[in-house]
């Protein structure tokens, strides 16, 4: 028998002689108190323990010698009793350090994303609003349309990441039943109506690129208005209204929130979640992709024309030069005019391109979120992934502004200016 099994069957001897006597001493009739026995029950277990220790490979087999003297047994027993609680404490104590330090970090890199969605929000499309206040030369019918649209991702900032801020920060809701529909309310209104202008936009540059000069008759200052009228009235019929009113719930999920106000939560029944992500999101998303297909397909085309146009100008510029005839300035001018404004149409498209692709980047994957969680009742997303869904939804509304100052060469010269001015203004 090697010395591990001995000193595992010396363990279960001990214990097992530990509890007959314990039972023996309890039930002989002895008048002593059950205090007296306690030390006694307490020392061999704790030598049971020792000995289990050195069977499981805790403590070094060279301690083995000290079994025999119970003194030297005593000391070992305290020692590893003593050195096992440290441990235990120590471990405890760094697993609550190192998990405060992570929640702090995770907060900071919170609040420092979060802000900074924010703040690029706000800044961005107010800066776009006194950019056209300022400078008449911004002053079009497609600017109503962004000024329009900047207003919306400015009241997206205000009033829906402000709130969904304090519930990612803080992890709870903290402004009662009333409040919460109000938060869900100007989130759909705001999202859609942002998302409704950037349809508008589309339908506006269609009719500007594929049919010029029908343009002025077909986008009047009142049609205009009409398009901009509707975009901010239809979406109150996905938001103030079904969400105040409790029919984009189901009827237990609405008692549930109100007799909890301090939670906040966005549980939608299918029928809801089917026509507000159509009317929010899949149609105007539809009409975008094929006005901006027809447009690139009218880009091309002129693209064409340009090329052909120069092959045709040297072409007819070399004939002249041979037959010694004089050019035709006049008309070279009118080519040369007609050739800027194809490529300035054609920047407007790679715009417009670029303005939708951010668009579908940033609220596809919410929306597909949106619709598979409300349509499949046993589908649970973690709430960490539902919170970054909804910022990088929110993020369109700060990427916009970025969008128009960097491809537009009008928007980025009145920027310029815009910034000079308030920096001096500032500096007094």
């Amino acid at each position: 028998m090697t010395l591990l099994q001995r000193l595992q069957a010396m363990s279960a001897t001990t214990t097992r002689t530990i509890l007959e006597g314990s039972i023996s001493s309890f039930g002989g009739g002895t008048n002593e108190p059950l205090a007296s026995k306690i030390p006694v029950l307490e020392e061999s277990a704790s030598h049971a323990r020792y000995l289990k220790f050195i069977a499981d490979g805790l403590i070094d087999e060279g301690l083995g010698s000290a079994v025999g003297s119970g003194s030297s047994i005593a000391v070992s027993v305290e020692d590893v009793v003593a050195g096992q609680a440290q441990d235990i404490q120590a471990s405890e104590g760094s697993t609550d350090d190192a998990d405060g330090s992570s929640h702090l970090a995770l907060v900071f890199v919170k609040c420092f994303i979060i802000g900074f969605i924010i703040l690029a929000a706000i800044l961005g499309n107010m800066l776009v609003i006194v950019s056209v206040m300022r400078h008449r030369k911004l002053r079009i019918i497609t600017n109503y349309f962004v000024v329009s649209l900047a207003v919306a991702d400015m009241l997206v900032a205000l009033c829906a990441m402000t709130f969904n801020a304090s519930v990612m920060i803080s992890g709870k809701w903290m402004f009662g039943s009333v409040m919460c529909d109000m938060w869900n309310s100007f989130d759909v209104y705001f999202s859609t109506a942002s998302i409704m202008h950037l349809c508008c936009i589309s339908v506006d540059r269609y009719y500007a690129i594929v049919q010029p000069l029908d343009y002025p008759l077909i986008m009047t200052q009142r049609r205009v208005f009409i398009m901009l009228l509707m975009v901010w009235l239809s979406p109150a019929l996905l938001s103030f209204l079904p969400i105040c009113s409790g029919w984009y719930t189901t009827t237990e999920n609405y008692k549930y929130l109100k007799s909890n106000p301090h939670i906040c939560e966005f549980k939608v029944n299918k029928a809801y979640a089917i026509v507000s992500s159509s009317m929010s999101f899949w149609i105007p998303g539809i009409v975008m992709l094929s006005m901006y297909y027809r447009i690139y397909q009218e880009a091309d085309r002129q693209e064409r024309l340009v090329y052909r146009s120069k092959v045709a100008a040297l072409l007819l510029e070399k004939h002249l030069q041979i037959s010694q005839i004089p050019k035709p300035r006049p008309s070279i001018q009118v080519e040369q005019s007609t050739i800027s404004t194809m490529r300035r149409e054609r920047k407007a498209a790679r715009t417009l391109g670029i303005i939708m692709s951010a668009f579908l980047i940033c609220w596809l994957p919410f929306f597909l979120w949106y619709i598979v969680s409300s349509l499949c009742d046993s589908c649970i997303t973690p709430r960490l992934l539902v919170g970054i869904l909804f910022w990088i939804g929110y993020f369109n509304s700060a990427l916009n502004p970025i969008i128009y100052a960097y491809f537009n060469r009008d928007f980025r010269a009145a920027f310029k200016k815009t910034l000079k001015v308030s920096c001096g203004l500032a500096i007094e």
